[in-house]
């Protein structure tokens, strides 16, 4: 029986220190935002690559297709839903409806590390599945093709209105940034 608890805690401890060390090997990807959607941009390649080529899963694809949408909404949709907000008068942070309104940032509800690291690993599965052949269903990739397209339209034509309706932009690019003053140093004086 102790041999049984020895074998259960050295396994627990195990597990743990694997996962600690994946944790701290995770974390230290976080400011390399460009890197790691590249890396994702070529993982996703990749297996697309292995769709044409192999001319089938494409349940696997549809599915991955589903899910990338799925976690693209909840990354352009704010943590505080304005229109639920609205609805409950809940407190807390929201995004400003008008204009006499103080700005609060924009909080998403899925942040971006966990976006990316969440479709990383939905494409590695995608991809593992592609190697067994009961995942390869025959299907008429085109109606799933239109299908998903017509899915992608309705929801990004639903978001932008969401977007529209309550002024709030989800990138930050082409958001005027604010830098520190650098002090300047004359050469003839010494001073600043």
């Amino acid at each position: 029986m102790e041999e049984v608890i020895e074998e259960s805690s050295s396994f627990s401890q195990r597990s743990s220190e694997l996962g600690a060390r994946w944790q701290t090997w995770v974390d230290r990807l976080t400011p390399y935002t460009m890197q790691r959607w590249v890396a994702f941009g070529v993982l996703f390649g990749l297996f697309i690559l292995r769709i044409l080529f192999a001319q089938g899963w494409y349940i696997v694809c549809y599915a991955l297709g589903i899910y990338l949408l799925n976690m693209f909404l909840a990354f352009l949709t704010p943590k505080f839903d304005p229109c639920v907000t609205e609805d409950e008068e809940e407190e807390g942070p929201s995004l400003p409806t008008r204009n006499d309104q103080e700005f609060r940032p924009f909080i998403r509800r899925l942040p971006e590390f966990k976006f990316w690291y969440s479709s990383t690993k939905a494409t590695l599965l995608a991809i593992f599945c592609s190697f067994f052949s009961f995942f390869d269903i025959p299907v008429f990739w085109p109606i799933l093709l239109a299908y998903f397209c017509i899915l992608f339209a309705l929801t990004m034509r639903r978001q932008i209105q969401h977007m529209v309706k309550y002024r709030y932009v989800p990138f930050d690019f082409g958001k005027q940034k604010y830098r520190k003053p650098t002090t300047i140093i004359t050469e003839s004086t010494g001073q600043k």
